[in-house]
């Protein structure tokens, strides 16, 4: 039998549905709506300008199969996703326990401190690099004039993926260290006491106490990085247009320059598309693994 509402179970849910609205609202302008329309243009030929629209059907995601740009994008997101994860995970670990072990007075300071690098523009910050690494630059004028070293930062495959992922670290690594600040500073005073009276101390009580306790902001930490690995656009963008040899290329940087510089709008959508499936699945593998984690340690 079904239960019937009492009037004020029913303002209870009229209220919540009005608490929701804004919510709802923003993910049908700024998500559902997009989706639908890119789902629709990803089987069209479209340059943005024309009247005509072409229908191509399925024939934009087949030519994903062959496109070496396409390619290029798929792996380097793993190429960059590996490295930024791991090393910002262990820079932001090592931060955070460092700042833990500060003086409360200054503990704050410190830490708005490794936040702003994260609040420096991208576009300011590869400015920089870029003029930091040109071949006339006091940095290769130096090695060139003491070393005899002649090296091309931002034309070879090796350091020029390696400026990439070291830009990405250095401005999120703190960001992701007040994370964990916040998880260390949760673990209560008299689990800390206990840790000292049995014993344990520095990477033992690392491993064994403060890791398991804090491994559900561990797992935020590693679902951000991820969705932050796939979605660099300015870095390559700005400094070496996703060469040398498309090493340093990206999803986003593919996807603009489809659909707004060679104006194929329509395999751009498909592009898009595409990425939005690799990511979706990627973070369904992470959160299975970072849930088996947290099940394992009581979360």
């Amino acid at each position: 039998m079904k239960k019937k509402l009492t009037p004020a179970a029913r303002k209870r849910g009229v209220v919540g549905w009005l608490l929701n609205a804004p919510y709802l609202v923003y993910s049908l302008v700024f998500f559902l709506i997009p989706l639908i329309w890119a789902a629709w243009l990803s089987t069209m030929e479209w340059n943005l300008m024309s009247k005509q629209k072409n229908f191509v059907g399925i024939d934009n995601f087949a030519k994903l199969l062959t496109d070496r740009k396409v390619k290029a994008a798929f792996i380097n997101s793993y190429r960059y996703l590996v490295p930024i994860v791991i090393i910002c995970f262990i820079c932001g670990l090592i931060v955070a326990l460092l700042v833990s072990q500060l003086p409360e007075k200054i503990k704050g300071f410190v830490a708005v401190l490794f936040f702003i690098p994260y609040l420096t523009s991208g576009v300011a910050t590869s400015v920089f690099v870029k003029y930091l690494f040109n071949y006339n630059s006091v940095l290769n004028v130096f090695l060139r004039d003491h070393f005899q070293l002649n090296i091309n930062w931002l034309t070879d495959q090796r350091f020029a993926f390696s400026i990439m992922v070291g830009i990405v670290v250095w401005k999120m690594s703190g960001y992701y260290a007040l994370f964990i600040l916040s998880g260390i500073e949760s673990i209560g005073a008299d689990v800390n006491e206990a840790c000292a009276l049995d014993g344990s101390h520095g990477f033992h009580k690392l491993i064994h106490v403060t890791l398991p306790m804090i491994m559900p902001t561990l797992s935020t930490v590693i679902v951000l990085a991820t969705g932050l690995a796939f979605g660099i656009f300015t870095e390559p963008f700005l400094l070496t247009g996703g060469g040398p040899n498309l090493s340093t290329t990206s999803w986003q940087l593919e996807i603009y320059n489809t659909s707004f510089t060679r104006f194929q709008s329509g395999y751009g959508a498909a592009m898009a598309i595409a990425a939005a499936v690799q990511i979706f699945i990627t973070l369904r593998v992470i959160n299975f693994g970072t849930d088996k984690l947290n099940k394992r340690f009581g979360f």
